[in-house]
């Protein structure tokens, strides 16, 4: 289980507008939100954050929010937020990788530049 702090300490990595953070996972035991998407990536044009949800395979539940704390505070869970329901969040992977290899790396206090990558 990932707290909820460092969850946000991962999602406050730098993007530096053309790295993004992806990172797969479900909620509890619902079969609705059964291998969803959430992540943070620079805008194409104005290479601003952000913060995106697609949370079905066909699309139809997909957001998007400028800020971190309008994408962790959006009902878009049945009525209920990521922050409301956290505690029922099972990260499977962060950006293609197992979280366990993908923290220490999007943590990094190192001031190396670049894209998180799978620690070795």
């Amino acid at each position: 289980m990932i707290s909820f702090d460092l969850f946000k300490r991962i999602m406050s990595f730098e993007t530096e507008g053309r790295y993004c953070i992806e990172i797969l996972f479900v909620v509890g035991d619902s079969q609705k939100y059964n291998l969803c998407w959430m992540g943070k990536l620079p805008h194409r044009e104005t290479k601003a954050d952000v913060y995106w949800y697609g949370l079905t395979p066909d699309g139809n539940n997909a957001f998007d929010y400028p800020k971190f704390d309008e994408f962790v505070s959006a009902k878009v869970f049945d009525g209920q937020s990521l922050s409301d329901i956290w505690d029922e969040i099972t990260i499977k992977e962060i950006n293609g990788c197992a979280p366990e290899d993908m923290i220490p790396s999007c943590l990094s206090d190192s001031g190396e530049q670049g894209a998180p990558q799978p620690v070795k």
